[in-house]
């Protein structure tokens, strides 16, 4: 499915010293760990201190030159830090930096970036970051504790609902010397004091993005705005035309350009992205050169529209790259908000009702895999394996959260003919809506109580997925089900998505190899009421949230497989959306003179490591 992007803006104020700090709270005393290079969330970092560049990057490579991205949708702010609005995500990493940096070959390891070494203990009941002197703002103002205070407590108030639930979880924060910030957490020195033992919280606050204190106003922070932001970071917002397109430019004086973390990163001089309103022009405006590179999506049209004159002539690169992170969990998602889908025996009725290997065959030439995990294919997935002892230990509390079929890894998705009018299925499903009180009067399936028609909307804002909705309502005609397809714009469907104003709607989970704190924006019961978090199916379960916070507070790689692994399991067994498919390899098609490192990370294709080919030196005649 296309992604969506969108924006904010930044005005001056210096807050005092005074409104940066917090009272301070009695802590337990602590065994002092020792300043680092790195921090992993389990065992130790693959680089070590000292190292000159990641494997998957060229140190090399030619610096400069354009490269130009598309995308379908729009947006309404350079603000990606806010709910409000559809913000121009890239600023994020591009302009505004972290205290860290992610290290794209491991599950969860974090290098320093504006923080040169951070500091942690063995229970991880504190994080002291240590800034590099050499860290400047693109206004060459020095990146100061100040500011990373004020970033923590403003992004905590008035951020995102994550940023406002993972940075609530710090109980006190105050500057070191002159250049280093300590948090501490609620959890203690081993003392829960109410809380949940949260092992990720110096990782979650190391990627935390760091504002400048002297050019934000928090007053008007939450405000959509197309000013650009001061960011410490390698590029500064250049241009924007309002909802399309937006030019970054490559700060030549950029502080950290010689980092071990950046050699051979952020390599072109110039990035555009540009936005289009529908696929159709999306894909027009490729084959006319107009954007240098595309992710492919739509089997369809990798397999029979890249044929077209410009890609023999212009020599068009296509390939396909892996990636070892899980394949994402694309559904058409249930809201269980909706008496209508409130009952579990209704959503696997329609599950059965939707004929995977039919619209395989038909829509995507073969090409999808059928998805069931919500870390598939991954040693995270629970899908075909049994649970093993760690696992039932963990769910033991919680003996109605997983069915016995995905306890036993004996759960996949149905599997129909492929004729699309596979009668097992039906029958099938019409057992379930029956039993949920549902039953079929003169071809209409109708509440045996109360007379009500079974009918509802899916929300849809694009072409492939209004194709999809189309097939799944003729699947679900047969049942005697009225599924309305309601298409809206880019920006309708954020609105509506972000305040969980929809029945159903197409949405795909990424994850990694080392979830955390995001599994409750994403799942956690709390996050269900709140708009503008990614629990689209509105989730309030025990057992998810002890296994979130299982899975936070695993000390061993071990224990924590076991805790990502049981909660995919009740994810699994809540059957929250008609669960569909991924493709195995990302598909890529660029133009010549885009290049790219001959290593792939453990998290795929990464642009921010390629570059502009050298223009070939011209022939001299002798």
């Amino acid at each position: 499915m296309p992604t969506r992007n969108g924006v904010t803006g930044f005005m001056r104020w210096r807050p005092s010293l005074a409104a940066m700090s917090l009272i301070a709270l009695p802590l337990a005393s602590q065994a002092m760990g020792e300043p680092r290079h790195a921090t992993a969330m389990h065992g130790e970092p693959a680089y070590g201190a000292g190292f000159s560049h990641f494997r998957y990057a060229n140190p090399t490579a030619p610096k400069g030159g354009r490269l130009i991205q598309a995308f379908v949708g729009s947006f309404d702010s350079l603000n990606p830090l806010i709910v409000r609005g559809n913000p121009f995500q890239q600023v994020r990493g591009l302009v505004i930096e972290s205290l860290l940096a992610r290290g794209s070959d491991e599950p969860f390891t974090l290098y320093g970036l504006i923080a040169e070494k951070v500091e942690t203990d063995d229970e991880r009941s504190y994080v002291v970051f240590h800034l590099d002197p050499r860290a400047r703002f693109s206004d060459r103002r020095p990146v100061t504790a100040e500011d990373v205070l004020f970033s923590w407590r403003l992004l905590r108030d008035k951020g995102r609902p994550n940023h406002r639930a993972y940075y609530s979880k710090v109980v006190r924060a105050e500057k070191i010397g002159e250049r280093a910030v300590r948090f501490d957490f609620a959890h203690g020195s081993g003392q829960e004091r109410g809380q949940v033992r949260d092992r990720e919280l110096p990782l979650i606050l190391g990627l935390m993005p760091v504002l400048p204190a002297h050019a934000v106003d928090p007053e008007r922070f939450e405000e959509t705005t197309f000013a650009p932001p001061t960011g410490s970071g390698p590029y500064r917002v250049a241009e924007v035309r309002p909802g399309e397109s937006v030019t970054l430019k490559r700060d030549p004086d950029y502080w950290g350009r010689d980092l071990a973390v950046n050699r051979g990163h952020y390599n072109f001089d110039e990035l555009r992205f540009d936005f289009y309103r529908d696929g159709n022009t999306w894909f027009e405006a490729f084959k006319r050169k107009l954007y240098d590179l595309r992710f492919e999506t739509d089997p369809g049209r990798w397999a029979e529209q890249y044929d077209f004159p410009t890609a023999k002539t212009g020599k068009l690169i296509r390939e396909g790259i892996g990636s070892g992170q899980p394949k994402p969990l694309l559904a058409l998602v249930f809201n269980t908000r909706r008496a209508i889908f409130a009952d579990a025996r209704v959503r696997e009725a329609l599950i059965e009702l939707f004929d995977f290997e039919w619209a395989n065959a038909n829509l995507y030439f073969g090409a999808y895999r059928r998805t069931a995990s919500y870390f598939e294919g991954s040693e995270l997935s629970a899908r075909g394996r049994p649970a093993d002892g760690r696992e039932r230990a963990l769910l033991a509390p919680f003996p109605e959260a997983v069915r016995a079929d995905v306890l036993e890894g004996r759960y996949q998705p149905p599997v129909s003919d492929g004729s699309g009018r596979d009668r097992a299925h039906l029958r099938r499903a019409i057992e379930l809506f029956a039993a949920a009180g549902w039953t079929l009067r003169a071809g209409v399936l109708t509440h045996q109580a109360s007379g009500e028609a079974f009918s509802f909307e899916i929300m849809v804002a694009g072409k492939d997925e209004e194709r999809l909705a189309l097939a799944y309502q003729n699947m679900l005609r047969r049942a005697g089900i009225e599924m309305k397809i309601r298409f809206v714009d880019g920006a309708q469907f954020e609105r509506r998505r972000q305040n969980y104003d929809f029945d159903m709607m197409p949405y795909a989970w990424q994850q990694s190899l080392s979830p955390g704190n995001e599994q409750a924006f994403y799942f956690g019961s709390e996050a269900a009421d709140v708009p503008g978090t990614r629990n689209y199916m509105g989730v309030k379960g025990r057992a998810v949230d002890a296994l979130i916070a299982a899975l936070l507070a695993a000390h061993a790689r071990e224990d924590f497989v076991a805790a990502v692994r049981a909660l995919d399991r009740v994810l699994m067994s809540g059957l929250y959306g008609v669960p569909l498919y991924h493709l195995p390899e990302q598909w890529i098609a660029r133009w010549p003179g885009i290049e790219r490192p001959r290593e792939t990370s453990l998290a795929g294709p990464l642009i921010e490591t390629w570059w502009r080919a050298e223009a070939p030196a011209p022939k001299v005649s002798p």
